[in-house]
């Protein structure tokens, strides 16, 4: 049960509703025990003819009170106990969410989101049952046992109670060796499930494309696989659960077969009444709480367990970008980048190579080059999103490294080409970063980012619902909406990262227009498909397979006659052609 030292933490910070209820407990324990002692002494009268109407009716007005009392003191510590592991359940969430967001795409890798889904949501709730039904039930059922075998031996027959405990021991062991079992099969089948959650949801994700590629019917087949796997792994913790109860019967039905017999030959004897021997037998069916509460406890706790490893996994995975830096403010915007080699985790090919510049603040650098070339890469280390030895970027003449990472990401605002909406209102989308942003500020960001238009036409407005990931939008709106979101935030230096590319050239032009007019305190990188997104860069960057090929201002690059001359001159060619058509 080394689950309760591991939440040692968080009964210390709670001992106070732990004891509280405890104390409750114990004080329905006590009224427990009236009962019992009432029934035996009224058939101990009727036997000896000596109880009246008036001594019957106060023996069960008291066991009405004392029932009474028991229900209202098991609703208070109910409150109290559950809310505790409620509360325990909230914070853990609360850690895997920030856990979540300080992750770095390589650590975040290994952890699909159904995976994740599963340790926030089954695994949070098979450890607040821990904290909450598991120590309800080890507290009550030992407080209730001791009290009981107390009363049983010391003032009924000890002799009896030695007897009718004789199966105990079995169930023990019987209890512990499937307690091993449970917590194999039971991390088994979390592990599964957060499979079935993965394909899920990579299934609702990736919908369209299933629907477009005619590949429903190897979706469902990964989904019923994920399934019939899940739901054998839960069979399999099912066939080790449902052992429990029939062993708890059979001890509770020895034990009471043992005290009829030998309560019968004890009272041939004279050593016990009959009304003795009822309040044994009611007793010894109090026991049998305890005895559950021992299988229940031990299923519990086993799950618990397995919950509490997999969430720990997560919570104790590094990041590989570690939030080591002190500085809390970025001054100053200037940035140098030199990178003679970098490549993603686990792979021996250079992403980048030998590849240098300096952007002052609020001039333009303009990035392209072929699918694959080291684009969105480059960003991506601007951003800080991954960092290794063979790269150093500077910003304001220190490591990017140096600035705390809330610092780094409120200086630095990157619009990457998958467009990312919440399920949620325009507006909230909007003011993400900047929640106390007005009207009139985010008005401002949708005409810089030409959304104006759409906006107008829209039911609601800035609060028309967006639907999850943004389904109701069109791709430009979706990305206009991002580049306005990163306009209306306060950082100095703006990535985007193909932001346009589902925008027709004229919007393209207007937008472009009003970022050279509103932007030029922001130092921009733009990466784009669209050599004329480019023209009025200071200078521009042509990256093929990670290397910088080609430098140089728009005029100068035409000039060379390289890839990117006839690059231009082919979507100038494609944009004729398209206007004629």
């Amino acid at each position: 049960m080394n689950i309760f030292w591991e939440l040692r933490g968080f009964f210390r910070a709670h001992w106070r509703r732990y004891a509280v209820a405890g104390l409750m407990l114990t004080a329905v324990a006590l009224l427990g025990l009236l009962p019992p002692a009432i029934v035996g002494r009224v058939v101990d009268g009727i036997h000896a003819q000596t109880l009246d109407a008036r001594g019957l009716w106060l023996y069960a007005g008291a066991i009405v009170a004392t029932a009474l009392g028991i229900y209202v003191l098991r609703f208070l510590w109910r409150q109290i106990l559950y809310g505790a592991s409620y509360s325990l359940g909230r914070a853990l969430r609360r850690q895997i969410h920030a856990h979540l967001l300080g992750l770095s795409p390589a650590a975040l890798g290994a952890f699909p989101a159904g995976d994740l889904m599963a340790r926030a949501t089954n695994d949070v709730q098979a450890v607040e049952m821990t904290a909450g039904e598991a120590v309800l039930s080890v507290f009550d059922g030992v407080m209730t046992g001791v009290l009981v075998l107390g009363v049983m031996v010391f003032t009924l027959s000890g002799w009896l109670t030695l007897m009718a405990l004789a199966p105990w021991p079995l169930m023990s062991w019987a209890m512990w060796r499937l307690g091993q079992q449970l917590h194999q099969r039971f991390d088994v089948a979390q592990g599964a499930f957060s499979r079935l959650n993965a394909v899920t949801q990579e299934s609702v994700a990736g919908l369209r494309a299933l629907r477009g590629l005619g590949a429903e019917a190897h979706a469902e087949a990964l989904l019923a696989r994920a399934s019939d796997e899940a739901t054998e792994a839960n069979l399999r913790v099912a066939r080790v659960d449902s052992r429990y109860d029939p062993i708890i019967y059979l001890t509770v039905g020895a034990s009471f077969l043992i005290s009829i017999g030998g309560g019968a030959w004890l009272i041939s004897l004279g050593r016990l009444t009959i009304g003795e021997l009822t309040t044994f037998s009611l007793y010894l069916g109090q026991l049998v709480w305890p005895m559950f509460a021992f299988g229940w406890v031990a299923n519990l706790v086993q799950r618990g367990k397995a919950a509490w490893e997999r969430i720990q996994a997560f919570l104790c995975t590094p990041s590989a970008v570690p939030d080591s830096g002190t500085l809390a403010v970025v001054d100053d915007h200037r940035l140098e980048v030199k990178i003679q080699s970098f490549s993603y985790p686990g792979r021996t090919q250079p992403a980048l190579a030998d590849l240098a510049f300096t952007l002052a603040p609020g001039r333009t650098l303009g990035i392209v080059g072929p699918t694959g070339s080291g684009k969105s890469t480059l960003l991506a280390l601007l951003a800080r999103f991954y960092e290794a030895p063979g790269v150093r970027i500077r910003l304001g003449g220190r490591e990017l490294a140096a600035y705390r990472l809330d610092a780094l990401r409120e200086a630095v605002s990157l619009v990457m080409q998958e467009s990312m909406l919440f399920s949620d209102t325009l507006r909230e989308n909007l003011v993400l970063s900047r929640p106390e942003a007005d009207d009139a500020a985010v008005m401002a960001a949708v005409r810089m980012a030409a959304l104006d238009r759409d906006l107008a036409q829209l039911p609601a407005g800035l609060a028309t619902e967006v639907g999850e990931r943004g389904v109701t939008l069109s791709g430009g709106q979706r990305q206009r909406l991002c580049l306005a979101r990163a306009l209306l935030g306060e950082a100095r230096i703006l990535l985007l990262d193909d932001a346009l590319s589902a925008v027709d050239a004229e919007t393209e032009h207007r937008i472009l227009g009003e970022l050279e007019r509103h932007t030029r305190h922001l130092s921009r990188i733009v990466v784009s498909h669209r050599l004329s997104a480019l023209q009025s860069a200071e200078e521009i960057l042509v990256l093929r397979e990670g290397c910088v090929a080609e430098r140089g201002t728009h005029a100068a690059l035409l000039a060379a006659g390289g890839w990117y001359a006839q690059t231009w001159r082919y979507q100038q060619l494609a944009a004729t052609v398209e206007q004629r058509a």
